[in-house]
């Protein structure tokens, strides 16, 4: 197997700090654009159950793809093997927990807490959810068809957003912290049973 992108011996912190900062960004952007990023990440017992009911489609649509064999989704889980595989393998399942937390708090605050309102106000409500959404999927763009699944995620997370019915950030966050964790999980027991 091919050698980590990542420092194997910095990852979680590494990892930790960046998803981190993009704290600071949706700060920085929100002040720019006049949006508080914290606005709408309210605390509700009806936001944990949409958050964790709502990350099922997306982890099985994850473990539909670990048994699709064409050549682009094959490439996707080589790459995700090979570049996050040797980081995540040492770590305890906590450590993953708190990695897939931080990124789906500072990842949706960014996101869905700045960017898809701040697009929203300017041109329209689908015009915000799909361009927003765009350029999420372009960030997360390792494969092309990656982008293309990173950018329907963010429509569904961004989609979720709104299914308390009062624009409740906790859901989104919830939803993709909970599938990055769990997609975590997935990738360290396959990278395992692969060396």
């Amino acid at each position: 197997m091919k050698k980590s992108l990542f420092n194997i011996d910095d990852f979680f912190k590494s990892a930790c700090l960046f998803e981190a900062s993009l704290t600071l960004v949706a700060v920085v952007l929100g002040m720019i654009a006049n949006i508080n990023p914290f606005e709408n990440l309210k605390f509700s017992e009806l936001a944990i159950v949409y958050g964790v009911l709502g990350t099922a489609p997306l982890f099985m649509m994850f473990l539909s793809l670990e048994q699709v064999r064409h050549t682009s989704v094959s490439s996707i889980k080589d790459l995700l093997l090979k570049t996050l595989g040797p980081g995540l393998h040492k770590y305890h399942w906590t450590d993953l927990l708190i990695l897939a937390s931080i990124a789906g708090f500072s990842e949706e605050l960014l996101f869905r807490g700045v960017i898809q309102p701040w697009i929203e106000h300017a041109w329209g409500a689908v015009t915000g959810l799909v361009v927003s959404n765009i350029i999420f999927g372009l960030v997360h763009a390792v494969t092309p068809l990656y982008a293309l699944l990173a950018t329907l995620v963010g429509i569904y997370l961004g989609l979720a957003l709104d299914v308390t019915g009062d624009k409740n950030l906790l859901v989104p966050v919830i939803i993709h912290g909970l599938y990055d964790f769990l997609a975590f999980l997935a990738l360290m027991k396959t990278f395992k049973s692969s060396i």
